[in-house]
């Protein structure tokens, strides 16, 4: 049998186990070593007292049928309404035979994205929409210089060389400068100008003043197999307790079929041999040092941490790998009897409170990047739904910063009085219960010595049996879906013989194949 070993017990790594034994558990001795001591990854579920939170909000949403297909096969879509639903009467689509929410854990819900800006004390949906309530809350004049601004901006284009170029190309100075400047540089810490402008190519594909009109013209004349772009989705999928909930089912499936998983098991040494080969990895379990030899290593690990670890790295590539930029994350999960926020909107609600998923907060008197109603997400994420809100607030922070140095208790009090300047409580002795929570790396960055990374993968790809797939894996700011295209393409490479990287890298590049399928 050929030994793989895996890097990481995230989406990209758990799909690469499962996908290598599921027809091929006689060939493959599969292991998996995960630093920490959650399945999951940055996609993980924590549960605090019968809360669950969600670390950065992760909608399961996409256009490749196997990913789909995936995902059904490992969490049936459900087939009864699930607990909010039956409660307000509220129709959704279900799957005939699908199982029962109420009854059944190994379920994938159907929920409706509602995704808000909160600016100046309004609320704008995300993305800016042409509805009459975001010409009303601009009021006549910022109506008149957001339109000006953007023709402007279509006669005059900016050389797209950095973020903000990017940004006022697609949707003028005006909007740019409302809802994307100050919340850029909140969530990487440095200004759109310094940050390359594939990272919002990336995450924006199509998505502009012309992509909102089209996507308004779709809806009001009813186009039929109207392109959707993945930011203006109006459903999406969720596992009924969690995205971890996903990965830990994964996780067993793995299991069942003879993979190993080695949990808190954190990997210092990526050996490679005179012929450019890696032989093994080195880990530390318990305070010990653990060597493993394998014919294949698949990596979902920090590129920067990878390179750091092997021997034998050319300088340049070195010095490319340790430079690379990462956000680090922090969310404090906020359990409160009531939000102040009033719902204008005509979704009725549980406790009739805001219906968003998660609201991005542009406002220059706090840090807080965006928060989660998690009541939204599934209403068994919440112990006692009928009764509580239960909200994550989140910071995009550096590791070792003011923020990441902070007690508990003295990130909490920061936090809740934030809630009060933003009018989301009235006061601190609302809060019922708090409970903090950190992600190291959770955001690769694109700066520093990232624009040289096209030569860290050529060299990263000349290692003939080493495949980097996932989010840190790669460097790239990879939604679920992409992160498990590119373990499909790797696993499809071991299986065949193939040493050339090219189909891995590429995923999420082609933008007509994998943003814009119908």
């Amino acid at each position: 049998m050929e030994k793989v070993i895996i890097i990481g017990a995230g989406p990209a790594g758990l799909t690469a186990a499962y996908e290598l034994l599921k027809d091929g558990a006689d060939k493959y001795d599969v292991t998996v070593l995960e630093e920490t001591n959650a399945i999951g990854g940055i996609s993980r579920t924590v549960n605090y007292k019968g809360n669950r939170m969600d670390m950065g909000g992760h909608r399961f949403f996409s256009k490749m049928p196997e990913v789909n297909e995936w995902w059904e096969n490992m969490l049936p879509s459900q087939g009864l309404p699930s607990y909010d639903d039956r409660l307000l009467r509220r129709k959704v689509k279900v799957v005939e035979g699908g199982p029962d929410p109420q009854k059944v854990d190994r379920v994938m819900l159907r929920r409706r994205r509602v995704s808000r800006i909160l600016f100046n004390d309004k609320f704008y949906d995300y993305p800016v929409s042409l509805k009459p309530e975001t010409i009303k809350n601009f009021g006549f004049f910022t109506t008149v210089k957001v339109g000006a601004s953007y023709l402007s901006a279509a006669v005059h284009k900016l050389p797209e060389d950095n973020l903000e170029n990017f940004y006022i190309n697609c949707f003028g100075r005006k909007l740019y400068e409302m809802f994307f400047e100050n919340y850029t540089e909140n969530l990487w810490g440095r200004h759109p100008s310094e940050i390359d402008a594939s990272w919002g190519a990336q995450r924006t594909k199509g998505l502009s003043i012309v992509g909102i009109i089209k996507d308004f013209a779709g809806k009001t004349f009813k186009v039929k197999n109207r392109k959707v772009n993945t930011s203006l989705i109006e459903e999406f999928k969720y596992p009924k307790l969690g995205p971890g909930q996903l990965w830990e089912v994964t996780a067993d499936e793995v299991r069942k079929l003879g993979g190993e998983i080695i949990m808190e098991a954190c990997v210092k040494k990526i050996i490679k041999n005179d012929e450019n080969k890696l032989t093994g990895i080195t880990y530390i379990k318990d305070g010990r040092e653990v060597s493993l030899s394998g014919d294949y290593i698949i990596s979902s690990m920090p590129v920067k941490d990878l390179v750091g670890g092997m021997n034998d790295v050319p300088e340049e590539a070195a010095r490319i790998a340790a430079g690379l930029p990462y956000r680090d994350y922090m969310t404090l999960g906020v359990l409160v009897p009531k939000l102040n926020l009033v719902n204008k909107t005509k979704m009725r609600t549980v406790g009739n409170i805001v219906p968003d998923c998660w609201v991005y907060v542009q406002d220059r008197r706090v840090k807080m990047g965006r928060f989660q109603i998690y009541n939204n997400w599934s209403p068994y994420m919440v112990k006692d739904l009928k009764n509580t809100v239960w909200v994550g607030l989140e910071y995009f922070v550096s590791e070792g910063d003011k923020f990441w140095v902070m007690t508990e208790k003295q990130f909490s009090d920061f936090c809740v009085k934030e809630m009060v300047k933003l009018g989301l409580i009235s006061s601190p002795s609302e809060v019922i219960d708090t409970h903090m929570e950190k992600v190291k790396k959770a955001y690769p960055a694109y700066f520093d010595t990232y624009d040289e990374m096209d030569k860290l993968v050529a060299y990263l790809s000349s290692i003939p049996n080493l495949y980097c797939v996932g989010r840190n894996g790669q460097h790239r700011y990879n939604n679920i879906d992409h992160s498990m295209v590119t373990s499909f393409e790797a696993v499809k490479n071991i299986k065949n013989g193939i040493t050339d990287k090219k189909n891995i890298w590429s995923v999420n590049t082609e933008q007509e194949y994998h943003e814009e399928k119908k």
